[in-house]
């Protein structure tokens, strides 16, 4: 054990999550099974009027001169915060979506942008104050260490050990951004975790040492986590090790944004189009604007069953757009039939997403799920992970992975139609090929599971507890041009060297021994960067000359400028190459030079050129 994790008094939880954050901890050298707490966050949610609430939402509005004055904004830990985060940003968001910040996280992950960049809210007037990606995320996290040092004076956040989310596609790049994120929030004794690992630690320390009755070996766990912005699959195996239950991470899917944002939009413009039946249009502000209130009424209908109907009041700048102030409603079979038929309909097992070709020219956005249908999507994941079992339980029959429980994850599936849809879709195709049912696993807080099993992992890192074998959840690659003779239009075709096998561990490394390079010292040096989640096989220094399309997907390039260390700019230095997956959890490369007496850190491109 590290002076650190002695030093540390508390393990804590942090969910920074698309579009709420939640912060848990448990005290480190507590009996095992004791169960994480989960620490009230103060924010304002009225002008002037501050509570403490279970979660923090993930938005930042950015309010004009005369809206507010210092008096509204105070806060326990300051009378003049910085960002105004949480409840009343996102009210005041949904009258004025122009000046609100919302779904940083899916942009923290989005390479096609500079995330250190300051443009949100995305296309917002000049006088708006914009803030990054990157910056947005400090902003929640700095919100999070007050509300902790305020509960915690004489245990700050900075001493203890931090255990923050992330969802288990990020590629490395995005962990790398969440670390760099918590570093300059003070945080100082970082891990990070898979959210669907967090959801079953979750599960796990609320079923005590029930859990071995309720798996058994050969058993596969579909993890569902559908959050406000995204969704993240993962798979889990049951095995046997010395008479033990192991349980080992053997897949994740893609990062899928598509989750509850979708379907309060889809909401709202099937509003739009019963107000247009009625000769009363909507601009597109007006939509951003009612999302909000579709969001409350449908939570308000499916979580109370004797409603039929609650009200929605669309926004409006004046009396000239649509008459003033306009209210319609949402019914309940409004949100079954758009929900339920529009995100998991009954299809079967080979309906994959539809592919949609691209425009020619796009607007700057993110990279949205062009299909709606979570089925489809689960469909794809489950038949592209086909054989992601077999090394630990034997080879597998059918033409997809049989998982025989499912946990369901966030908050989306408080619904109770949703989850039993989704479990009922499985077995559909469970059925279909001739296996029995999978089993729903229960007794997680769906809102706050994901906190609670990050505060859990940090007891299970004491030794207290199971835990899930994991490593990483991809195999890691760079692109090698071949070498071949000069041909006119034809590109010199890549090859491509694993630099870190699925499954390596934090904290270990790898050095490719029999790969020799020419490193260009005193200039950028980029590399093709490559992942995979189906090659489980390929070992370190391994190079594929072929690979199908679907097998390996292309990420942001590595690009370093490297210091010429006494050499002349220009100079080509022989190199080898050694990869590690630090302690947090990212990936970090290193060219060293032969005789081993230099090093350069090859960084991954989180600082786009």
């Amino acid at each position: 054990m590290s002076d650190t994790e002695q030093n540390a008094r508390y393990a804590v939880g942090i969910d920074l999550g698309t579009t709420h954050c939640v912060l848990s901890y448990v005290e480190l050298g507590a009996e095992e099974g004791t169960p994480p707490e989960i620490v009230t966050i103060p924010q304002l949610t009225q002008p002037g009027a501050v509570e403490a609430q279970t979660q923090l939402p993930s938005f930042i509005y950015q309010p004009h001169d005369q809206e507010l004055n210092s008096a509204d904004l105070a806060l326990p830990w300051s009378e003049n915060p910085a960002s105004l985060v949480g409840e009343l940003a996102r009210n005041l968001g949904s009258k004025t979506p122009m000046r609100l910040v919302s779904s940083a996280k899916s942009w923290l992950c989005n390479a096609g942008i500079d995330r250190h960049e300051a443009f949100l809210p995305l296309n917002s007037p000049e006088e708006v104050v914009k803030v990054s990606p990157l910056g947005a995320s400090i902003t929640f996290l700095e919100h999070l260490r007050e509300a902790w040092n305020h509960r915690f004076p004489d245990a700050p956040l900075k001493d203890q050990e931090v255990i923050l989310t992330v969802p288990a596609s990020f590629d490395p790049g995005a962990r790398e951004l969440t670390a760099e994120a918590a570093r300059v929030a003070g945080i100082q004794h970082l891990t990070l975790l898979e959210e669907p690992q967090a959801a079953v630690y979750s599960w796990l320390q609320t079923c005590g040492d029930d859990w071995r009755q309720q798996v058994t070996v050969g058993d596969i766990i579909l993890v569902v986590d559908i959050g406000g912005g995204t969704t993240d699959l993962s798979l889990i195996a049951v095995s046997e090790s010395d008479g033990n239950l192991v349980l080992d991470r053997i897949a994740v899917g893609e990062h899928i944004l598509l989750g509850g944002d979708n379907m309060d939009l889809a909401l709202a413009y099937r509003i739009k189009a019963k107000l247009a039946q009625e000769g009363k249009s909507l601009q597109p502000w007006q939509i951003l604007g009612i999302t909000h209130g579709c969001r409350e009424a449908k939570e308000q209908l499916l979580a109370d069953p004797t409603l039929d109907a609650v009200p929605v009041v669309v926004p409006s700048r004046g009396s000239k757009l649509i008459g003033g102030t306009l209210s319609t409603e949402l019914t309940r079979s409004e949100v079954t039939e758009t929900l339920i038929e529009g995100f998991f309909p009954l299809v079967d097992i080979d309906a994959h997403p539809a592919h949609q070709s691209r425009g020619a020219l796009n607007q700057l956005g993110l990279p949205y799920a062009k299909d709606p249908a979570m089925s489809r999507h689960l469909a794809a994941f489950l038949s592209r992970q086909k054989g992601a079992a077999d090394e630990l339980l034997g080879p597998s029959e059918g033409s997809f992975i049989q998982p025989s429980a499912i946990l369901l994850n966030g908050g989306v599936f408080k619904a109770p139609q949703l989850s039993e849809r989704t479990l009922a879709l499985i077995n559909h195709w469970l059925n279909a090929a001739g296996a029995e049912n999978a089993r729903l696993l229960q007794g997680i807080d769906l809102d706050l599971a994901v906190a609670r099993g990050a505060a859990y992992y940090g007891q299970v890192r004491q030794g207290q507890g199971v835990r899930i074998r994991g490593g990483t959840a991809s195999a890691y690659y760079i692109g090698i041009e071949s070498s071949m003779p000069a041909i006119p239009g034809i590109e010199a075709p890549l090859e491509a060297l694993c630099i870190a096998p699925f499954g390596m561990e934090e904290g270990t490394e790898v050095a490719l021994q029999d790969s020799e390079f020419g490193l260009v010292v005193g200039e950028t040096v980029r590399f093709n960067f490559f992942a995979s989640t189906t090659r489980r096989d390929d070992e370190a220094g391994s190079q594929l000359d072929y690979w199908e399309p679907e097998e390996l997907d292309e990420l942001p390039e590595i690009q370093t400028h490297l210091s010429t260390e006494g050499r002349k700019s220009g100079d080509v230095v022989p190199v080898r190459l050694v990869s590690r997956i630090t302690e947090v959890g990212t990936l970090c490369l290193e060219a060293v030079t032969l005789d081993g007496s230099q090093r350069w850190q090859v960084e991954l491109n989180v600082r786009e050129a």
